[in-house]
């Protein structure tokens, strides 16, 4: 039975349907975008609107790509202020878990005339984020290919890394490989691969791996044959197998010759357990791709609290066990800010991070991308793309954003009301988890809390020193009472 949900008032959808090619069709690459994998059962659905004249959303989610099964849901949504709307998919209605879903979108105008469908496709898993993945990433010491320039970028794991490409030398051969010297026999269990999302040119098709301990003579690597695959993000579980060199082979590619943006081998592995002071000291998560922090915040904490010791750890290399096994645990953990698309990551990295979030009985506290943290551990749609970037120091004075406290916290003791603070970011959270509360917000949330433990999450970014930023002291704040604890 087809299941059909009207969130509207009912007059918009009495009106005939008229195909008018010149209304714009939504954007699905806010959150989900393509081939992401969600990661609750009752998902928000976030798409940019693209049409000030629409008075109606009409969407539809299948697990057929012909919208015509028995699974077929269809919805109407009234826009909403911004350039983003979502949909948010009701709990006493949850997608089947462990499966693909199809969606699409289409904007309709008073007078009844509908844009073309805007059609993308996600993956449910509900387990995929509950726990640590188990995984580590592998660094190869050097990579190759066949053909073309720049194969280093391939394994330039940056934030800026993921928009640069290689690509074969055109036109592209019968067969493209590429390969990566991992410096000894390295036990491998997952590959991830994504190229240029938007744009099929160059996306492979068809491929295999092959491994070696020498470099001359290869094997297949069991598992790892893919055939029709067509999709930027790649993401492909093999049986565990130890080699030194492993060498991708593309058979079979869209476009005039094939192309990727990364390439990442991952080991099984529990992250090691970090060199920690005895003394009091501040445990700082760098949430970018490579570890780092995006600003200078490691440096911004120890001038602000002088003679305590900080130790940064890539998000990657952390996880429940790790604290719990720290012989001396940290007065607080900061969540770092990055600026990169987390639609081009892969996600599960961030695991074992939602961990503490979930479960550390430590003050934390997130700034951009680690307020962000706050929410994704709960659910990877929480958050989503704006639309647009919010970046204070590319605005006029008056143009800034101004935020205002909804709720009266000792972080906020020395904040003007409204007050600015320096802004750096495209992404916001849109839906909190059920033990959080909104404390400040602008046009969207912008400092969050949880009602029953000492964790905050700040969108703006309080450490930047600017003369604009009336919120420096909200760092300190949390400082000050978490090392007062």
């Amino acid at each position: 039975m087809k299941i059909k949900f009207i969130v509207c008032a009912m007059v918009f959808c009495l009106y005939t349907v008229v195909a008018a090619a010149d209304i714009p069709q939504p954007s699905l690459n806010t959150n989900p975008s393509m081939d992401v994998v969600v990661t609750r059962t009752s998902p928000l659905l976030s798409f940019k609107k693209n049409s000030p004249s629409a008075q109606l959303y009409e969407i539809e989610l299948d697990r057929s790509e012909s919208f015509d099964s028995k699974d077929l849901r269809q919805y109407a949504l009234k826009p909403v202020q911004g350039k983003v709307s979502a949909l948010q998919i009701p709990d006493e209605s949850p997608l089947k878990d462990k499966s693909r879903w199809w969606w699409r979108v289409r904007a309709m105008t008073q007078n009844g005339s509908v844009s073309e469908w805007a059609v993308s496709r996600f993956y449910v898993d509900s387990e995929s984020d509950d726990r640590y993945s188990g995984l580590q990433r592998i660094i190869p010491v050097s990579v190759k290919a066949g053909s073309g320039s720049n194969p280093e970028y391939l394994t330039d794991y940056t934030d800026a890394g993921l928009n640069s490409q290689w690509r074969a030398a055109p036109p592209g051969p019968q067969e493209e490989w590429i390969e990566l010297d991992l410096g000894r026999p390295v036990q491998v269990s997952r590959i991830w691969m994504l190229a240029e999302f938007g744009n099929p040119d160059g996306w492979p098709a068809d491929f295999h791996w092959l491994k070696s301990n020498d470099g001359r003579n290869w094997d297949k690597v069991e598992g790892g044959a893919v055939r029709g695959s067509d999709t930027y993000r790649i993401m492909q579980d093999i049986p565990k197998q130890k080699a030194r060199f492993w060498r991708l082979v593309i058979t079979k590619y869209s476009g005039y010759a094939p192309a990727l943006n990364e390439l990442m081998l991952f080991t099984e592995a529990q992250p090691e357990i970090p060199n920690v002071p005895e003394n009091p000291y501040i445990m700082v998560i760098g949430n970018q791709r490579n570890g780092f922090t995006f600003t200078r915040l490691t440096q911004r904490i120890e001038e602000l609290v002088p003679g305590v010791k900080v130790v940064q750890v890539p998000f990657w290399k952390i996880n429940m066990q790790v604290i719990t096994n720290l012989p001396n645990k940290p007065e607080a953990i900061i969540l770092s800010g990055n600026n990169a698309d987390y639609n081009n990551l892969p996600m599960f990295e961030y695991n074992g991070e939602y961990e503490i979030v979930r479960k550390a009985e430590i003050p934390i506290f997130g700034i951009c991308a680690g307020c962000q943290m706050n929410a994704f551990a709960y659910g990877y749609t929480r958050v989503h793309s704006m639309g647009w970037s919010d970046i204070s120091a590319m605005q006029k004075p008056d143009e800034r954003t101004r935020i205002r406290k909804r709720i009266d916290d000792y972080l906020f003791a020395n904040t003007p009301e409204p007050f600015i603070a320096p802004e750096v970011h495209g992404w916001a959270i849109y839906s909190l988890p059920e033990d959080y509360e909104i404390v400040a917000a602008s046009d969207y949330i912008q400092a969050i809390r949880r009602k029953d433990m000492m964790r905050y999450g700040v969108q703006f970014h309080p450490e930047i020193k600017e003369s604009y930023n009336q919120a420096g002291s909200v760092l300190l704040n949390f400082l000050h009472k978490a090392l007062r604890k």
